[in-house]
């Protein structure tokens, strides 16, 4: 296949700045990429000090663009998030003050820290990009992107986000512990930084407008009728999985949703663009599924007994659906 360039150099720029302040996670390089380009949002999952905060403040340090990380705490409160209305004494009116939520780069830390009422205050901003206040409503910046973080839902102190907001989410994406390789070289990037040899190289960043030609060019990438279908037969299977598996039948409680398959068209056509394809071919689709699908299907009780991940069952269902 023919290699792009163009547009596709600037993201190797910004994918190399991301590389050079975490060591490993190219999975979660890669999405990260491939949810701006496809203009979603992420939720990282992992254990404390997997470097789920740093890719964040990585992607938003190559990006020109305004960067926020909101720490979610039991306490907080939806207009921590949004913004609230202040009275000025001069003018005997109210005026907006915005919260954080209007920036570029939005860094939702440890987001399962609070409570449901905080987590909904996200999902207007997340979905329609604006926020309403009173009877206003505000509009969020052109180039938006929330970024997430949670613990594993089985730690003290944590709320279950709701199958609502999780569906917000273009992907999702769970950080794995890393290699031995990849844990010595982290303890060599700690040294550097200790003896202050960081040799400061002039920061190179990605201007909006070119994330946004970027996007355009992803956009039209061409995906046949018959992966439009491939697609839409695997979040359907995940509906009806009895019409085409006895296991995945005892496994899914409820499938994903039509947000499903757009996101997976999207994802598939930016993955495809970002690794310098012309056309999006079924191994995109099949490498992009599980961030995509998986945290939105609702495993059974039977599944969850007998520890099936979501994962898991995205990848049977890549094994029973016909690849066109």
């Amino acid at each position: 296949m023919g290699k792009k360039i163009s547009n596709n150099e600037k993201l190797n720029i910004l994918e190399n700045t991301i590389k050079n302040q975490i060591v490993g996670q190219e999975n979660l390089i890669e999405n990260l990429l491939v949810c701006l380009l496809a203009d979603g949002h992420m939720l990282i999952e992992g254990m404390p000090g997997l470097a789920k905060t740093t890719a964040a403040k990585a992607i938003a340090d190559g990006i020109d663009g305004d960067f926020h990380r909101i720490q979610f705490t039991p306490d907080l409160l939806p207009s921590d998030l949004i913004g609230t209305e202040i009275y000025t004494h001069e003018t005997g009116s109210f005026t907006f003050r915005e919260g954080p939520l209007f920036n570029n780069i939005v860094l939702a830390d440890e987001i399962n820290r609070s409570p449901a009422k905080v987590q909904s205050a996200l999902l207007e901003a997340m979905a329609e990009r604006q926020v309403t206040v009173g009877h206003k409503t505000y509009k969020l910046p052109e180039l938006y992107m929330v970024l997430a973080t949670q613990n594993p839902v089985e730690q003290e102190g944590t709320y279950s986000l709701p199958e609502a907001q999780l569906d917000r989410f273009l992907m999702y994406v769970v950080v794995d512990y890393p290699t031995l390789e990849e844990e010595l070289k982290i303890i060599d990037l700690d040294e550097k930084k200790i003896k202050g040899d960081k040799k400061k190289e002039l920061l190179v960043t990605t201007s909006q407008e070119e994330i946004f030609a970027a996007r355009r060019e992803a956009h039209d990438m061409h995906i046949s009728d018959a992966l439009k279908e491939y697609i839409a037969s695997l979040v359907i299977a995940s509906r009806m999985p009895e019409k085409y598996d006895v296991q995945l039948a005892g496994w899914i409680m409820h499938g994903a949703s039509p947000r499903a398959t757009l996101a997976l068209i999207r994802s598939s056509k930016a993955l495809a663009w970002l690794r310098g394809d012309e056309y999006v071919t079924p191994s995109h689709i099949q490498t992009i599924a599980p961030y995509v699908l998986a945290h939105r299907i609702i495993p059974t009780f039977e599944a969850e007994a007998k520890n099936i991940s979501r994962k898991e069952i995205v990848s049977r269902l890549l094994e029973v659906v016909a690849v066109p």
